[in-house]
């Protein structure tokens, strides 16, 4: 997915320079008027169209990941309205036919006006069922199951690191095929960067282990079709032969396989590291009951670091010295008392972060911990302690109406997997509108959960316009012209090399644009085909998509996420040919595995036939 002008701001050390949205969308206005006009005079030939959204979707890539920019939105939308009137031009469409055979009334009540016109148009069941789940995920996020489920792990595990993180991004992997992995990295970054500074690990390991958030939320999410939305897409385009058997029997190998090879990758890293316990932080150590805190008494969720940027005026010139400490490794309190932080802005600090209760007990703590009296600082940390244990009751209740929204949704699922009539979204919907309820009564909480919630939508606006392009592409004719030449290259090159090219296609393609449309453009081609192949081809694509879209910074909505985090938090020299050269190897791994699965389908499919 493209990035957005705030998440991106620095582009190979270049300041973003961005292209008026108002200007370019009318200079689109202009140019639809004119294209409108030259077809009424004459028809206008159909590679124009497909010009016209290559177009697009090439200008997602360029305008996004260099100095001049566009707001992708405004992109979009401006050139759907080139792309409608160059479509009005063209004669011998079915849409053409269809309208000059009953009406526009006839059209509009099939395609528009009707909720399976507007799921052929647009998507709409998809985008509606995402909606629901990053309102479903917010909300259980806020309950903060998951750094629960780490640092019980991390205590399991007697503070070892390595079978910590692979037990967490385990659990993420398998979360990631249910639950939307857009919705789930943020999270899981930082629950796994809190382990990391625990650690004391240095800058390329945090920066590795927020690059495998990436891949594990992306390529593990494969193995059912609600984790990605390029897998929903596909299932769509290519229901009824797209079923959950289909991605447990095809993509669950491929996920499975490639989580291997990224938990061997870690055990190379992360063999050995472990956390102290016994001299863990206050905070750290209450990390779940924290962050419940942040979010109920403030309604925001921050990390240490994030809450000294935030503080940035008040701090001066000491607010580098404070982030270089967190950095080393060093405790949020601790950090302010060695830089001498004066003790009015220490306590407000440790306020915010925590609770403003808990300002004053919270420096006396880090204050005696930092000249060494370690009784004195135990024994203001008991207080903490207990302060904090006692809203420990309203978070485990949140948290158990949050895991009991699973159950409505997951029945939901099913329905809809018997009976494809019944819509997708309202799994997602009913799965947040139960999880809400935990914390309903909570209302800075409840606020916080819906704004992230519909900022981590917005960034999907874009892809309407591209969905009713890609649309009026299908109902011109030009995906006929793809499916031919696909039934050409098996003839002349076999099923598996064909299988192998649209893998390394889509892997290429999702790299470099949005993998939600090439999972859309591409899937349009493999229809009428029998359905082993079909299948195989199916396996090949989602694989590529998946893998693609994490190998550069704008390949997924993922990979936008873990970059911009890198760039705010963890290194802001880091730069997009830096993420290309670290992704890179673990990429090739996981493509060498997929290959020799795809070239394993290929050979059943060959014996069965």
């Amino acid at each position: 997915m493209s990035p957005t002008a705030d998440q991106d701001q620095h582009i190979s050390g270049a300041s973003v320079i961005m292209i008026s949205a108002g200007k370019f969308m009318a200079g689109c206005a202009i140019v639809a008027v004119l294209f409108f006009s030259a077809g009424q005079i004459s028809p206008l030939p159909r590679w124009l169209l497909a010009g016209e959204v290559f177009a697009t979707i090439l200008g997602l890539f360029l305008f996004g990941s260099f100095r001049y920019q566009i707001h992708k939105n405004a992109l979009t939308y401006g050139m759907l309205a080139i792309i409608v009137a160059t479509f009005s031009g063209l004669e011998g469409s079915s849409w053409h036919q269809q309208i000059a055979m009953q009406g526009w009334r006839s059209w509009a009540r099939q395609h528009v006006l009707s909720f399976h016109g507007l799921d052929d148009l647009i998507h709409a069941d998809t985008m509606l069922f995402i909606l629901g789940l990053t309102y479903f995920v917010a909300v259980i996020a806020q309950t903060r199951l998951l750094e629960g489920l780490t640092f019980s792990l991390l205590r399991r595990f007697r503070g070892a690191v390595l079978p910590t993180v692979i037990s967490v991004t385990a659990v993420v992997a398998f979360s990631s095929g249910i639950l939307d992995g857009v919705s789930m990295i943020g999270l899981t970054i930082r629950t796994l960067v809190i382990i990391m500074l625990l650690a004391a690990a240095p800058t390329p390991a945090i920066r590795y282990a927020v690059m495998v958030c990436t891949t594990v939320t992306t390529i593990c999410g494969i193995w059912l079709a609600y984790g990605e939305p390029p897998n929903l897409i596909m299932k769509a385009n290519l229901h009824p032969y797209l079923d959950n058997a289909f991605f447990l029997r095809y993509c669950a190998p491929a996920a499975i396989a490639s989580y291997l090879v990224i938990g061997w990758e870690l055990r190379k890293r992360l063999h050995g590291e472990r956390i102290d316990l016994e001299s863990m932080d206050v905070i750290d150590a209450n990390a779940e009951d924290v962050r419940f805190l942040q979010a109920m008494r403030h309604g925001e969720v921050l990390t240490p670091t994030e809450l000294i940027e935030k503080h940035e005026p008040e701090l001066g010139e000491k607010s580098e010295a404070v982030l270089e400490r967190l950095r080393g490794g060093e405790s949020l309190g601790i950090a302010l008392v060695r830089e001498k932080i004066p003790e009015e802005l220490r306590k407000k600090l440790l306020g915010h972060f925590v609770s403003d209760e808990l300002g004053d007990a919270l420096d006396r703590h880090y204050v005696l911990d930092a000249a060494d009296d370690h009784s004195g600082a135990l024994a203001a940390e008991r207080i903490i302690d207990d302060a904090i244990a006692s809203s420990a009751r309203r978070r485990r209740m949140a948290q158990t109406i949050g895991a009991s929204a699973l159950v409505p949704f997951i029945a939901m699922l099913v329905w809809h997997g018997i009976d494809h009539s019944v819509p997708l979204f309202l799994a997602s919907f009913a799965g947040f509108l139960v999880a809400l309820l935990g914390i309903i009564n909570i209302p800075k909480m409840r606020m916080l959960a819906l704004r992230e919630a519909k900022h981590e939508f917005a960034e999907y606006y874009f892809l309407f316009p591209l969905f009713l392009s890609i649309s009026l592409l299908t109902t011109a004719g030009f995906f006929d012209q793809l499916q031919a030449l696909i039934q050409h290259g098996i003839a002349a090159l076999g099923v598996a090399h064909v299988a192998f090219a649209q893998f390394l296609g889509c892997t290429f393609l999702s790299a470099i644009l949005d993998n939600n449309v090439v999972a859309d453009f591409a899937s349009r081609a493999l229809h009428r085909m029998d359905v082993a192949v079909l299948h195989l081809f199916a396996m090949a694509q989602i694989a590529g998509y998946a893998l693609g879209g994490c190998w550069t910074h704008i390949g997924s909505a993922q990979s936008v996420v873990a970059y911009a985090f890198i760039q705010r938090d963890v290194d802001e020299t880091y730069t997009p040919v830096q993420w290309i050269k670290e992704m890179t190897p673990i990429i090739l791994k996981v493509l060498v595995v997929i290959t020799a699965l795809i070239y394993l389908e290929s050979a059943l499919l060959e014996r069965l036939r």
